[in-house]
């Protein structure tokens, strides 16, 4: 049974980082459609082999060293990211999947906020200001977004009387979450949107301001598992949203929907203002989170008392 799993996680592995290949090629084409130009088209037919051009570019491209910091936080960190974004897709309630977590959004919340350290690393042992400041920031949005993320699936629990992202699937076949949940949805969006330091709220990289931010320095593979580990991390937290809110893994293909909506955000949406970002989070969407936690938990109360 042992090599069996492997087999089944080697695999599952193996299809999200492909996955990640094609994510990149679909934004760029969606990217260049809403900036009225045509996306890769020259690799391949449609620019199918685009992503697998990258990619050797990428890894046979040399490494920038860095003769002033912390040498080994600086190589570690990248492949870091990447594994514990792949162990968070170990989480995903497939059916027949390697494993069945009875306390699967313990173990989601436990090791997506571990990536806080490998972001903060990756800034902090480049010895660059402007890799230093894309860290702090980083730091700063993602903690603050890990809580209303928290409460949100507290709040999913709640509904589906359950921490196992499984079962949530089975509590929908009735009625959506989504239609009972409408506010936790809305921040839901936004905070995964900030949690994955994506547009509109991407102050970690934020280009225009500083130069790339924490992942100024690198170069070659290790700037490429950072990228894999971004849009990895995307990937799973749209299949998420099917499973919290939408059905669960019967309908994943919403999942693209989600998808789609990430690379339509970053083409239509300005970056916003750090001040309002943390406003968002700290006096809109936790206020509203623990009131509907306090709705909903006294609902179930009543429900249970009549029954």
């Amino acid at each position: 049974m042992e090599w069996l799993l492997v087999m089944v996680l080697v695999l599952e592995f193996v299809c999200v980082l492909v996955g990640v290949a094609f994510f990149t090629l679909l934004e760029r084409k969606i990217l260049g459609y809403v900036q009225v130009r045509k996306g890769p088209n020259k690799v391949g037919f449609l620019g199918l082999m685009q992503p697998f051009a990258d990619a050797i570019k990428l890894f046979t491209k040399g490494l920038v060293y860095v003769s002033v910091g912390n040498y080994n936080i600086f190589y570690v960190s990248p492949g870091l990211m990447l594994g514990l974004m792949l162990c968070i897709w170990s989480v995903m309630p497939w059916v027949g999947g390697a494993f069945d977590f009875s306390w699967g959004v313990l173990y989601f919340l436990c090791v997506s906020s571990l990536g806080v350290y490998c972001l903060f690393g990756c800034g902090w042992a480049s010895n660059s200001k402007y890799g230093l400041l894309g860290a702090m920031r980083g730091v700063a949005q993602t903690i603050s977004y890990e809580v209303s993320l928290a409460m949100i699936l507290i709040g999913v629990g709640l509904m589906g009387f359950s921490y196992d992202f499984s079962m949530y699937g089975l509590m929908q076949n009735y009625i959506w979450f989504c239609l009972v949940a409408g506010p936790l949805v809305v921040c839901w969006v936004a905070s995964i949107f900030a949690e994955s330091n994506r547009s509109p709220f991407d102050f970690a990289e934020g280009e225009s301001e500083l130069v790339s931010g924490f992942n100024v320095e690198y170069s070659g593979a290790l700037f490429a598992f950072l990228f894999m580990a971004e849009y990895g991390m995307m990937m799973m937290m749209s299949l998420m949203s099917v499973v919290m809110f939408f059905g669960g893994l019967n309908y994943f293909y919403l999942g693209l929907l989600m998808i789609i909506l990430y690379i339509w955000v970053r083409g239509s949406f300005p970056r916003y203002r750090y001040d309002k970002l943390m406003y968002l989070v700290w006096k809109s969407f936790l206020p509203l989170v623990m009131h509907w936690l306090v709705l909903l938990g006294g609902m179930l109360v009543l429900v249970v008392w009549v029954l």
